[in-house]
């Protein structure tokens, strides 16, 4: 469905090819004339803007993927997450815990992670929080941030 089915609920006028002369108005044709200089320019300017805005989305994106027993730190967001939100100021506070474990990988984007037993968030993430943990030595977390019964630090 086009944008503009979608708007207005019927499929968009089909523009047919116009030949010059066949309109008796001069202005008709004229502008008929100009309409038709015009279309083939506004469609390269289109899939021109949508290439340089796929270069540009493109630019940031980063192909990551992990498997099973890698190690990974987990970002988690103290300003978005009230659950585990740091008293003070959010800003200096900690972004990645861990290192945890991953347990298994759900579908493409998504991977199971082995938290601490009790740990009140979900066991599964996008691999836009995840970040590969580097080196050899892994340092195991006991626990993510303590909480009282309302879900605050």
């Amino acid at each position: 469905m086009t944008p503009f089915e979608a708007l207005y609920g019927y499929p968009p006028p089909i523009l047919l090819d116009y030949v010059s002369g066949v309109t008796k108005v001069k202005a008709m044709d004229n502008f008929l004339c100009a309409r038709q200089e015009l279309l083939p320019l506004s469609k390269q300017n289109l899939t021109s803007t949508q290439a340089k805005m796929k270069l540009l989305v493109d630019q940031h994106r980063s192909n990551k993927s992990f498997s099973v027993g890698d190690w990974v730190y987990i970002k988690l967001q103290p300003y978005r997450q009230s659950s585990l939100r740091v008293k003070g100021y959010t800003k200096f506070s900690l972004r990645f815990f861990g290192p945890f474990q991953i347990v298994q990988r759900i579908g493409e984007v998504a991977y199971k992670v082995a938290l601490p037993v009790g740990c009140p968030i979900h066991h599964v993430f996008h691999i836009s929080c995840l970040r590969q943990k580097l080196g050899c030595q892994v340092t195991l977390s006991s626990s993510l941030p303590s909480m009282d019964s309302d879900g605050l630090l």
